[in-house]
């Protein structure tokens, strides 16, 4: 489905660069003993800051962490392939790597994140003022994708959750075809893939489905604003982000999935930053 320039030019980029998590270090104090790296006004301005969205969780789901679900290797590999394999400018840290940061939902510097990304969804439950926070941030010209949420409990529980957000009878959640500009922004993608973690792809004997029959088939749907463009985009029954995260642990995992869930991801972010 992606271009054989693609996996070529990934595969170079892997061998020359090291963005796997166990060559890093990160202070202890939030789930998997990463602190959270906190927005801040210098975290804006010098180009793409990949924004994850920290919100409240009031039920768990199988192999998440809530906010923190693939944090915060996702977000510091595809920032790194988003400089490699695009021309955009992507802001760095004072340690030289890219710059992500963690926003609440509640936090005015969320109005700087042109594009939102959200993990395990299914497990949201929102608060008033996180509702009030989201639906101001994407009528202002926001841009959330919500990834890894997988069978029917995450998907009604995360239904319930947008719903209070944007009312589904003024902003209706659609399929997203093949044919959308998102799949097409840079490379042509012509199915979304199901990217299972590593985790259940290694236990399971090369399994993709997280939750068996309930998860068997892979879906984008989002909401458009009134001009036709998306703002919000939501993978279920995939996990685009692993591709990402987990890169660099092991050769079959990468070279099975880490070509199509960059290929997907950085669509999406174009997609978002153009529209």
């Amino acid at each position: 489905m992606t271009s054989v320039w693609l996996a070529a030019a990934l595969v170079a980029a892997v061998a020359a660069t090291t963005a796997a998590a166990q060559f890093r270090q990160f202070e202890s104090g939030s789930p998997r003993g990463y602190a959270a790296r906190y927005a801040k006004s210098e975290s804006f301005g010098r180009g793409f800051t990949f924004c994850r969205a920290m919100y409240t969780s009031g039920r768990r789901e199988a192999g998440g962490q809530g906010w923190a679900t693939d944090y915060p290797d996702a977000e510091f590999n595809f920032s790194v392939r988003l400089s490699e394999l695009t021309r955009t400018r992507v802001s760095k840290a004072s340690d030289g790597g890219p710059d992500h940061v963690v926003v609440r939902l509640t936090d005015e510097l969320l109005y700087q994140c042109p594009y939102l990304h959200m993990e395990d969804a299914g497990t949201a439950m929102l608060t008033g003022a996180e509702v009030t926070g989201l639906r101001s941030y994407l009528m202002k010209g926001g841009f959330l994708w919500v990834d890894d949420y997988w069978g029917t409990g995450a998907s009604e529980n995360w239904a319930e959750q947008l719903a209070r957000v944007l009312p589904p009878s003024e902003f209706p959640v659609k399929a997203i075809e093949i044919e959308h500009p998102v799949f097409h922004s840079m490379f042509d993608v012509k199915e979304l893939p199901q990217i299972p973690s590593i985790q259940w792809w290694r236990t399971s004997g090369g399994d993709t489905s997280e939750r068996g029959r309930d998860s068997e088939v892979p879906t984008m749907r989002g909401i458009s604003d009134r001009h036709g463009n998306l703002i919000v985009l939501m993978t279920h029954n995939t996990d685009i982000s692993d591709a990402w995260e987990r890169e660099g642990e092991d050769p079959r995992y990468f070279y099975q999935f880490s070509p199509n869930g960059y290929a997907v991801g950085i669509n999406v972010v174009l997609y978002a930053m153009t529209h």
